[in-house]
């Protein structure tokens, strides 16, 4: 078990602290709820995407596969089991533009540059810096039970992949493929036109049931952005050019949301300690003392007793909103 990887929740906050202790400076990771060009706009510059996605077998036969690599792309093959979250966010990192990767990151891409697609995953699933960051986000548990080797199609197991452009192409990077596959070329530098289709076929290919979907974008750190147009429209007012009121009321909202950014790395902290946070020994002597004082099967009862009211309450609601409809 010392060797192995542990399922990690797919959380923006989770991730960005992730990216954050492997060393990588400058990004972090949102969620996108929608793929409208307003959401992607807003989110400029994103350095690539994250899927995550309940997996079924996929031969990608259908698709551009390069089994042999592609030029200038670094990709793994997936030879570790769980660590698909921590894989496809290093896939996106290494292949981006731009992103300071930090000293871990940039000795594995310098090591791995040479080796084929399997040896790169086996070096990424050996590091025990990468593994021991994983593994702290995983959640406690009351009993460890050892993981299987592989997940069948019946069972509920979820994929990770990434999403980045390389020079004038869009590359899907799936570790559990032999390399990576093409999605189509890039023009003007606007890959996330190109992604957005791609991501809609592959929803539409599972079945309408199925809606356990997650889709996140690693992007260039929002503080730092807006603290960059602060500054060039503070030179702008400092060199008499444009509306002075109009700059100095778009300073004002950009520090606006550099305060809600702040509020928000603060709340991932907070939710992160959480996460990590062991409270089944707290849960035990807790149930251990009230059955002590003969107090447990009065607070079953009241348990049971809420529980049957929020059902009840939940099924009026789900009456009266079918006698809307009707």
């Amino acid at each position: 078990m010392s060797q192995a990887w542990c399922t990690i929740e797919s959380d923006p906050g989770v991730f960005t602290e992730l990216i954050q202790r492997i060393g990588v400076k400058g990004v972090q990771v949102e969620e996108i709820y929608d793929l409208s060009e307003e959401t992607l706009d807003r989110l400029q510059p994103v350095h690539g995407l994250i899927f995550l996605f309940k997996w079924v077998k996929d031969d990608a036969s259908d698709r551009n596969l390069l089994s042999g690599g592609a030029p200038g792309v670094f990709f793994a093959k997936q030879v570790v089991q769980n660590a698909c979250a921590t894989q496809a966010i290093i896939s996106v990192l290494m292949n981006a533009e731009g992103v300071k990767l930090g000293p871990e990151l940039s000795r594995i891409k310098e090591f791995a540059s040479a080796l084929n697609p399997e040896m790169i995953g086996q070096v990424i699933g050996q590091d025990k810096v990468l593994r021991t960051v994983h593994n702290s986000f995983s959640r406690p548990e009351p009993f460890m039970v050892e993981p299987d080797e592989k997940a069948t199609e019946d069972d509920d197991a979820f994929h990770f992949i990434g999403y980045v452009p390389v020079g004038n192409k869009l590359y899907e990077l799936d570790g559990l493929q032999p390399g990576p596959i093409e999605i189509g070329e890039v023009k003007e530098g606007k890959w996330l036109q190109v992604a957005k289709p791609a991501i809609e076929k592959r929803i539409q290919k599972y079945s309408q049931k199925e809606i356990r979907f997650n889709l996140l974008a690693i992007v260039k750190n929002r503080q730092e952005v807006y603290t960059a147009k602060i500054k060039k429209l503070q030179d702008s007012i400092g060199k008499g050019e444009g509306d002075e009121a109009k700059q100095k009321a778009e300073i004002a909202d950009l520090e606006g949301k550099i305060s809600q950014e702040k509020d928000k790395f603060q709340k991932w902290m907070e939710e992160n300690v959480r996460r990590k946070h062991n409270f089944v020994p707290f849960i035990f002597n807790l149930l251990k003392e009230l059955s002590q004082k003969g107090k447990l099967n009065e607070v079953v009862k009241e348990a049971q007793k809420q529980a049957e009211l929020r059902m009840e309450a939940a099924a009026k609601a789900k009456a009266k909103s079918a006698g809307k409809d009707k």
